[in-house]
């Protein structure tokens, strides 16, 4: 059977396993640190930006892919150099690295984006802050997520500390959206493609805090145009693998593509509970380039809210009695996390054809949980 080696050893390596385990695959995780959360599953601890290290890993695999996309290039095109399969690849893998190459490759695609600027001074902030109401949102090409690196700023003042690194940084016109979306596709790299319906987030500081499966209101034109959207990014970037791409639904009628990330994402854990085809089977079949698996909803809406932070006292496993009790017919997914004020440690998943009946649900099992939620 193939083996395929995931480098990181997070959340998304931890339940790219089950997934695993059920077709055969052997699956091996590089983890930065002992007892991360892929660690039922970790076969060598290192560091991913060491090229050696990352060699010895990829030793006797059939295939490199990602828990996270922070590998550096260099590290990515040795192992291309020698001959190894690394999906998605590094000339994909850039463009979610880097947010400024993103948007400059999207926008040669043609594809629908909010104002933006490379900003490399003061003066070039001050001038795109003039042209766009006097408020933007201020972003550090790499390394950012889940609201870190990402500030709202009405003067160049208050990205000062950034600026003074002397590295460019990414300015978007502040959106006034309704609601935001997510599209996840997967790609193979022989070019069969699959999507699964779009989905609405709600984001709290920043982070993704519930997720409702298909988005309510997006039969037709906006579940039409999300799709073709990221099709079009999938195949012009030649992604291999899950992807991404979350979106801003605008307050006149319009979808902007706010980030990418190439990989199993937040915004479809629900389908390891929700659909014929979780986003983590689809990923290993994708990065083996098999063929892919339907994409529907088993039921007519899947809610997943995450556990942003856990008890406060004791594990997650300590609440399972009353939570279990309360909400049998709730899906719980542990990610053997230590809680932490807004870490994510956890998710809940509720299903069923009753939206307001599975969103409470779902709220309900998650508050067995969590007691120092952001939100």
């Amino acid at each position: 059977m193939p083996t395929v080696g995931v480098i990181g050893g997070g959340q998304l390596a931890r339940m790219m396993i089950p997934a695993a385990i059920t077709l055969g695959i052997d699956i091996r995780v590089l983890a930065e640190n002992a007892g991360e959360s892929a660690s039922l599953a970790t076969t060598m601890v290192g560091n991913y930006r060491n090229v050696e290290e990352v060699l010895r890993f990829a030793e006797g695999v059939d295939v490199i892919t990602f828990d996270h996309e922070h590998v550096p290039q260099e590290v990515l095109r040795e192992l291309v150099s020698r001959g190894i399969s690394v999906q998605p690849s590094p000339d994909a893998l850039q463009f979610a690295q880097d947010k400024l190459a993103m948007r400059e490759r999207l926008a040669g695609l043609g594809l629908p984006m909010p104002e933006w600027a490379r900003i490399d001074s003061a003066a070039d902030l001050d001038a795109f802050l003039a042209d766009n109401g006097g408020r933007a949102v201020v972003k550090t090409p790499r390394g950012g997520y889940d609201g870190k690196g990402v500030r709202v700023v009405g003067s160049s003042a208050e990205a000062g500390d950034w600026l003074d690194l002397g590295e460019p940084l990414l300015a978007e016109e502040l959106v006034e959206f309704r609601r935001e979306l997510a599209q996840l596709v997967a790609r193979r790299p022989s070019g069969e493609l699959v999507a699964w319906p779009v989905v609405e987030s709600i984001q709290r500081a920043g982070v993704c805090a519930e997720v409702i499966a298909p988005a309510p209101r997006s039969m037709g034109k906006v579940a039409d145009v999300a799709c073709e959207i990221a099709v079009t990014v999938a195949e012009g970037l030649g992604v291999t693998g899950v992807l991404a791409v979350e979106l801003f639904e605008t307050t006149d009628e319009r979808l902007l593509i706010n980030e990418l990330a190439m990989r199993p994402h937040n915004t479809g854990h629900w389908t390891i509970d929700g659909s014929t085809t979780s986003q983590f089977e689809q990923h290993l079949r994708a990065v083996l380039d098999l063929p892919l698996g339907a994409t529907g909803c088993r039921d007519q809406w899947s809610v997943m809210v995450n556990i942003l932070g856990g008890p406060v006292s004791g594990s997650l496993a300590d609440r399972y009695p009353r939570a279990f009790a309360d909400e049998p017919t709730v899906k719980m997914h542990n990610y053997g996390k230590d809680p932490r004020p807004g870490r994510k440690v956890g998710h809940v998943t509720a299903s069923g054809h009753d939206l307001d009946d599975v969103v409470y649900q779902a709220r309900a099992a998650a508050s067995h949980f969590d007691d120092q939620n952001i939100g």
